[in-house]
């Protein structure tokens, strides 16, 4: 359970981060740029974290896959 937690606030970390420098960046030309920036920022934050903590993501350890080729050089042997 507190795993769960513990990733949902990681989460939500990365999709604040996110929308803030997306606002910010938007600011700078105005106001209606910052509120579709501080969106899309967000988003990308979310994504960024959701592909983080996924087993098969971008920043996965390779430890995590399994080693096919081990089984194939026995199987040919």
């Amino acid at each position: 359970m507190g795993s769960r937690i513990r990733t949902a606030l990681s989460r939500a970390k990365y999709a604040a981060v996110g929308a803030a420098v997306g606002a910010a960046v938007g600011g700078l030309w105005s106001r209606n740029a910052a509120s579709t920036g501080g969106a899309l920022g967000g988003l990308a934050g979310a994504t960024l974290a959701e592909l983080k903590s996924g087993a098969g993501g971008v920043f996965a350890d390779d430890e995590d896959e399994p080693d096919d080729a081990g089984g194939e050089a026995d199987a040919a042997a």
